[in-house]
């Protein structure tokens, strides 16, 4: 009987005598937390995309109490967010409000496959065992992985085998641009007007773009010739647009042979 109490008051004793040491050197070595960090966190829409490139908000947020990190890199909380974490960091914010957008239109009926591809579902799985499963080396390989990685349901894909972006839901967080392996998705402000081409082929022979695709740029330059504001210039094969210049007048749209120059619409 003594015995069992003896252990019993021992353990009783180590056990007081282990927490007080615990708790002792928990004060003694702990680490302060920047309460700035939480303040940061709490500014922060909370989806957690990773869109940021950090992992997920609380990362991103510890990274801009920090200084480590620009205040701009908040996608879907966008410019009002920006400010708020601005004010915090004492710092100015210039972040613009984007959307994804496609530079492809190789729709199913426009675009002929190479053959039946029998590999794992994925555009990434594809490019790296065929190259593309279209005649088009740069088309969109219809496969969905952006639509896999949006958080927000604003990707989904057509009966045209392309991803089509809802922009009510899109916030811009930048996963499909990163996910593409075709890097045909692009980031856009979101109140950008004026004029843009939706292909991504860089061929400069015409009859092998039209081979690979009935709606590709074929590099006539039709474009650069009409624009009134001379806004448009050649670079590696593809037109594009200085929108500092650009008046939305759609000449360029109309004097395109293939129609792969459309108006943005980003509403």
């Amino acid at each position: 009987m003594y015995v069992v109490l003896i252990t019993l008051g021992f353990s009783a004793l180590l056990a007081f005598v282990l927490g007080a040491a615990l708790g002792f050197f928990k004060e003694k070595f702990k680490v302060e937390r920047d309460p700035k960090i939480d303040q940061v966190r709490d500014a922060l829409p909370g989806v957690n995309c990773g869109g940021c490139g950090y992992p997920g908000c609380d990362g991103y947020a510890e990274a801009v109490a920090k200084g480590d990190a620009p205040i701009t890199k908040c996608a879907p909380g966008g410019k009002a967010v920006a400010d708020a974490l601005g004010a915090l960091m004492g710092v100015s914010a210039s972040a613009e409000d984007v959307v994804a957008v496609l530079l492809c239109q190789g729709k199913k009926d426009v675009a002929p496959v190479k053959g039946e591809y029998v590999g794992v579902k994925t555009c990434r799985a594809a490019k790296l065992s065929t190259g593309s499963t279209k005649l088009c080396p740069y088309g969109c390989l219809g496969f969905g992985d952006c639509v896999a990685v949006c958080q927000f349901d604003a990707l989904h894909m057509g009966d045209d085998g392309l991803p089509h972006v809802d922009y009510s839901k899109c916030t811009g967080c930048g996963m499909c641009v990163k996910e593409c392996p075709q890097q045909i998705l692009t980031s856009v402000p979101r109140d950008r007007k004026g004029s843009v081409v939706l292909c991504s082929n860089r061929t400069t022979v015409k009859a092998s773009v039209l081979k690979s695709c009935k709606v590709g740029c074929i590099k006539c330059e039709a474009c650069v010739k009409a624009c009134p504001e001379q806004c448009i210039t050649m670079v590696n094969g593809i037109p594009v647009t200085d929108y500092s210049k650009c008046t939305s007048c759609g000449v360029c749209v109309e004097k395109c042979p293939t129609k792969c120059y459309k108006l943005l619409a980003l509403e």
